[in-house]
């Protein structure tokens, strides 16, 4: 459990307040011009020391990422854009940092501009965020009152202008590539990569994207070491995280806690444990509604971290700990998921544009139990003809949750369903046509 002393999120619950005043009691912006004065190598080695992994869902080693960005300006300038596109259903973890930690992630900002060598900084926020984004514009008036960021930000010597602006409640600006089509006032649609952002991103000039948590996180590794960090948590899974619970559960709530808490400690101590009971859970998505849900017989040992989760199939993503009992329908809850990727697909790749609407028709009629045989095992063919068929990640992002459902409780699918034949048994019908379409022929 993390004990009070290593908790980086102080106001979390908006105990105290979130204007520059709190800021300051809480230690934010304490030493910065020393910080940045040790230099960007110094900076970014800490950063690697600590073992941060990015918190915005793919985990990857923020040094390392920091470290791709060219060491010198050339003739392109550098950037540094923040992810606030928080749209992943189960989560709002940087919401509440937006509203009530402001300053941690300005300040994160200009040491992270610092040393990535930037000097504008964008913050993407998801448009529903509205309130959230004026708290942070408010905060980010008092930072340059106080001279904070700006011309010789904090008097260290760097400049620093930052910039909010506003997605319009599309999904997949929350992948990096299509943020950044979205920042330069185009389609929100992926891009190929190669070339990475870090070389070629916004405006085609170097660019490193971070979460909110990530940037948020930064100064007070940086205040206390990597060292410190790294001790927290578990090997390659260090540190604290901020993990969103809620669905049937008591007490839906954020929690900062250590990585690699058992799954089953985080439910009954900070969310009042599962609504019947624990013996009523059904199962647990884990890292936001993108990732393979959990059986209650996993959730009884399983630890919150990255390798843990990967090991049962299924994954950390944005720790989005959504808790299903069983008095809801498990396959109704999986269609309902598929309908919402199904709606946010960008439309870009063949197999993600009409596989996300195959698969939810499919779970459709599961959950009424009109499916064929057949269709259980051609559902998890589709699945695998999307996943690693994409430009970006949403293709596996709306494919997991359908396998998670089908490894885990496909005898619950094949019961409801008891192999009703289709309406003809005709080979030149595609069993993927809809229902209403086979009773017309």
């Amino acid at each position: 459990m993390l004990q009070d002393k290593d908790r980086i999120f102080q106001n979390l619950y908006n105990d105290g307040d979130s204007n520059i005043s709190g800021a300051f009691k809480r230690n934010d912006w304490l030493n910065t011009k020393e910080i940045i004065s040790k230099g960007r190598s110094w900076i970014i080695d800490e950063i690697k020391l600590s073992e941060l992994r990015g918190r915005g869902g793919a985990g990857f080693p923020t040094g390392l990422k920091w470290s791709f960005a060219p060491k010198e300006v050339g003739s392109r300038p550098h950037y540094l854009v923040i992810n606030a596109d928080e749209s992943e259903p189960g989560t709002c973890k940087d919401r509440d940092i937006l509203r009530f930690e402001p300053h941690k992630l300005i300040e994160g900002c200009l040491l992270a501009s610092y040393a990535v060598n930037a000097n504008v900084c964008y913050i993407y926020i998801r448009g529903e965020y509205y309130f959230e984004g004026q708290r942070l514009q408010k905060a980010i008036d008092e930072a340059y009152k106080n001279k904070l960021i700006g011309k010789n930000a904090a008097n260290s010597g760097w400049n620093l202008d930052i910039y909010i602006h506003y997605g319009a409640g599309a999904y997949i600006c929350g992948e990096e590539t299509a943020l950044l089509e979205s920042l330069e006032g185009k389609k929100g649609q992926p891009r190929l990569k190669p070339p990475f952002p870090a070389l070629v991103g916004l405006y085609g000039c170097p660019t490193i994207i971070n979460n909110v948590e990530t940037i948020a996180v930064i100064p007070t590794i940086l205040r206390r070491g990597g060292k410190w960090f790294a001790s927290l948590g578990k090997p390659k899974n260090t540190g604290t995280k901020i993990f969103c619970i809620s669905g049937n559960v008591k007490r839906p709530c954020n929690v900062e806690e250590e990585m690699g808490i058992p799954l089953k400690t985080l439910i009954e101590k900070h969310a009042g444990g599962v609504i019947g009971g624990w013996d009523n859970l059904k199962a647990v998505i884990p890292g936001g509604s993108s990732m393979p849900l959990l059986p209650k017989e996993v959730c009884e040992t399983i630890t919150m971290d990255f390798d843990s989760l990967v090991k049962e199939k299924s994954g950390m993503g944005t720790a989005g700990v959504v808790v299903i009992n069983k008095d809801q329908d498990i396959i109704k809850c999986m269609a309902r998921i598929a309908r919402f990727y199904k709606h946010e697909s960008c439309g870009q790749c063949t197999p993600c544009r009409e596989g996300s609407g195959w698969m939810w028709r499919m779970l459709e009629r599961m959950a009424k139990g009109e499916a064929s045989k057949d269709e259980v095992n051609m559902l998890m063919d589709v699945t695998k003809q999307i996943e690693g068929h994409t430009i970006c990640a949403f293709g596996e992002g709306s494919s997991w949750p359908v396998q998670g459902l089908i490894r885990h409780f496909k005898k619950e699918i094949e019961d409801r369903n008891n192999f009703n034949p289709l309406v003809k048994k005709d080979k030149n019908i595609p069993y993927l046509v809809d229902q209403h379409l086979l009773d017309k022929t």
